[in-house]
């Protein structure tokens, strides 16, 4: 895992929590701690991800369209 760092400027805490926040965000870290709260069965596992990958081809379709 990579470590996920912040500087903060002038004691601005507030604006350096909040870019923590986007960063944690945009690593998905938010998204695996709410999926390792609770068990998962294996079907609903193998469920997300069809459905996740689902969305990735619908997205890049989207996006090869759009830059024709």
């Amino acid at each position: 895992m990579k470590a996920i760092e912040v500087k903060v400027f002038d004691n601005d805490l507030e604006k350096a929590m909040r870019i923590l926040k986007k960063k944690i965000q945009n690593d998905g870290l938010f998204k695996r701690l709410k999926l390792k709260k609770s068990y998962e069965k294996p079907s609903e596992y193998r469920r997300r991800k069809e459905r996740e990958a689902l969305r990735r081809q619908r997205i890049a379709a989207a996006r090869s369209r759009r830059y024709r």
